[in-house]
């Protein structure tokens, strides 16, 4: 079982900035992508960022040049550091990780940017 704990989320003005961390314990032997995804009130979840173990990155075009995604395998930990935050980026965002094969999600952690 791979267990996550999410930070760093909060409460931030439009065009301010926060990064968010997501630790990985437990059996975590052999996760590949760790990634960020995002559910705003009434919408469904969406991928915002993932990275693979050797770093390559991929990004929802709504948050292009504004956040980045990195990782620490050593202490097995994502990152997503958001810039140029808009009040459509709020919302409840979730880590996710890949375990050969299997899926598993962090508790999730608010975002909410004001205008």
């Amino acid at each position: 079982q791979v267990h996550l704990v999410e930070s760093g989320g909060g409460l931030v003005q439009a065009g301010g900035s926060l990064r968010l961390s997501c630790a990985a314990s437990g059996d975590i032997f052999g996760i590949t992508a760790m990634a960020w995804y995002r559910q705003a009130p009434g919408k469904q979840r969406e991928s915002v960022a993932s990275i693979t173990r050797s770093g390559i990155t991929k990004y929802t075009e709504s948050v292009k040049d504004r956040f980045t995604i990195s990782r620490d395998n050593a202490k097995n930990t994502v990152y997503l550091q958001m810039n140029g935050l808009k009040p459509e980026d709020t919302a409840v965002y979730y880590c996710n990780v890949i375990k050969l094969g299997s899926t598993y999600w962090g508790q999730g952690t608010q975002v909410t940017v004001s205008s």
